[in-house]
């Protein structure tokens, strides 16, 4: 299954509670996400919270942007990668 980074920018940050409402609304997105065969793999967070670096699993970039909207999340870009291990060599 591809891999897929998708930035995303929350101009107002973004704010997940560490509550059972945060709980429900990322679980909510996993949910979702489920619907097109896509896996929320983790994330990465600006310091400011504006940004999102996002990876997941997914059929297509297609798939991963029609979760997106149905979850109303922002995409600024999506790109196809592959991970490079720098510890490879050794």
């Amino acid at each position: 299954m591809p891999r897929y980074m998708v930035v995303r920018t929350f101009p107002n940050g973004l704010d997940i509670p560490a509550t059972d409402a945060g709980e429900a609304a990322v679980g909510g997105v996993v949910k979702c996400n489920t619907t097109k065969d896509v896996t929320w793999i983790h994330s990465y967070v600006s310091k400011d919270k504006k940004q999102t670096f996002c990876i997941y699993d997914g059929p297509d970039e297609n798939a991963i942007r029609a979760v997106a909207k149905e979850n109303g999340l922002p995409v600024d870009s999506v790109t196809e990668v592959r991970v490079l291990d720098p510890y490879f060599f050794h």
